[in-house]
């Protein structure tokens, strides 16, 4: 694996606190009404990201998940602004402001969305895995899901598939307690999901989520088998998210102390305190960084807040149009 050095560090303290700020405005545009529809958040489960990117090689792999999706093409290399745009419903947007917070993409960077079909992503991911096989790209697609999707049908089929084929692909449970509002106990008669993988002879296993480096360390290891041919493997990633699961939910299924429970173990937390006490930085540096932040995050929401809406026109043109299509009633002649 590479080396977790300062810089490695450093760089996961201020991309971490990036995506916490600028989703933290996410949900203060939210209640202006400047970002529409749903929102979901993800703040808490940043060290999955970090040690995700950590151990993927940007050059060619991929990242597919579900609709809990502004931060990580950023982290793949999509410029915010675009992301934020896109949450506007702006034309400078990923998709020109047609996909909004649910379907965030970026092929140039290899994010394939962004799906607001429950578990809808699980197959499409084992798919992206079977071209890169099939082409011979020596490519690895990582195929993240909610705990929620893991009860989707699709899920054993996919899994079925992918180790029959031996697709370089690791699918990737953020369990983050909670299918909306249902815990994770009162949806199956076990709560180690990873277990699911036995049945199919993947390789499987749980990892503390909360911590960056458990993270990077995890996804190496697969990332690594898939890339040699060995197949794929299926990570249980135990997070925790702060917020709802999105802007609307009440929240009355868990308590104010079991969240403050979880912040003590805040991912930015255990990379600060391990900044400050190997001496990789200090508070000043950190607080010129957080700074650094914050800017960032106010140039963001003035790209976003100063582009145009799209045209109208611009909607039909992003549609199949076929005008010979032979089961289309034809006005006779």
């Amino acid at each position: 694996m590479k080396e977790i050095t300062k810089e490695v560090y450093l760089n996961w303290y201020e991309e971490m606190s990036f995506w916490r700020k600028f989703e933290d405005k996410l949900a203060q545009v939210y209640i202006q009404q400047k970002v529409r529809g749903f929102l979901h958040l993800y703040n808490g489960q940043e060290a999955i990201l970090a040690g995700a990117l950590h151990a993927m090689d940007l050059t060619k792999d991929k990242m597919i998940t579900a609709y809990r999706n502004h931060v990580q093409p950023i982290g793949m290399g999509e410029d915010p602004k675009r992301v934020m745009a896109e949450l506007y419903g702006k034309k400078t947007g990923t998709s020109m402001g047609l996909g909004g917070s649910m379907h965030i993409f970026s092929k140039e960077h290899r994010f394939y969305g962004g799906h607001g079909i429950v578990g809808g992503q699980i197959p499409l991911g084992a798919g992206l895995a079977f071209g890169d096989k099939y082409f011979k790209r020596d490519a690895v697609t990582l195929t993240f899901f909610g705990d929620g999707a893991a009860r989707q049908g699709s899920l054993h089929e996919t899994f079925n598939m992918a180790m029959n084929w031996k697709l370089p692909v690791v699918f990737c449970v953020e369990n983050n307690g909670y299918a909306m509002g249902t815990s994770v106990k009162r949806t199956a008669n076990h709560e180690d999901i990873w277990k699911l993988g036995l049945g199919y002879e993947m390789p499987c296993g749980p990892v503390d989520a909360m911590n960056p480096v458990a993270v990077a360390e995890a996804f190496d290891e697969a990332i690594a088998r898939a890339r040699r041919g060995d197949g794929p493997t299926f990570l249980e990633l135990k997070t925790y998210r702060y917020r709802g699961h999105s802007m609307s939910d009440a929240q009355k299924y868990r308590t104010k102390d079991e969240v403050a429970e979880y912040q003590k173990i805040d991912p930015i937390t255990q990379v600060k305190d391990i900044l400050l006490e190997k001496k990789f930085a200090t508070e000043e540096e950190l607080k010129e960084i957080d700074k650094r932040v914050k800017k960032r995050v106010a140039e963001c929401e003035k790209f976003a807040d100063e582009s145009d809406f799209p045209d109208k026109e611009i909607m039909y043109d992003v549609v199949y149009e076929q005008e010979d299509y032979p089961f289309l009633a034809h006005k006779p002649e």
